[in-house]
């Protein structure tokens, strides 16, 4: 970890080089956001992101990092994974697009 880390806007922890990380777009790309503004986050904090909350709640709801940190579930995450290093990778929660493919089978 160097001090040039980007810092995670979400968990707030650094981005240390060659860890699993990605740009989460703010608005969903399927609900206009294709060339919106974009955070760079931890994987597991997208992850994390996409199993809580549906496309339309984030183009809706949740389109600023302030908004995703207010989110109850959320919250409770990033101050969890907070206490972490920088290079914590877990799996995440089932996301709600498989729970919900699974219900109508």
């Amino acid at each position: 970890m160097s001090h040039s880390d980007p810092i995670c806007p979400l968990c707030l922890r650094p981005i240390p080089a060659g860890v699993k990380q990605s740009q989460h777009h703010l608005v969903p790309k399927l609900k206009g956001g294709k060339g919106g503004p974009t955070i760079l986050i931890h994987q597991m904090c997208h992850n994390e992101i996409h199993a809580t909350l549906t496309e339309a709640e984030l183009a809706r709801d949740y389109n600023t990092p302030e908004a995703l940190r207010a989110h109850p579930k959320l919250a409770a995450f990033f101050k969890w994974v907070s206490k972490r290093p920088g290079d914590f990778h877990a799996r995440s929660t089932r996301s709600l697009r498989k729970q919900n493919s699974r219900k109508r089978r």
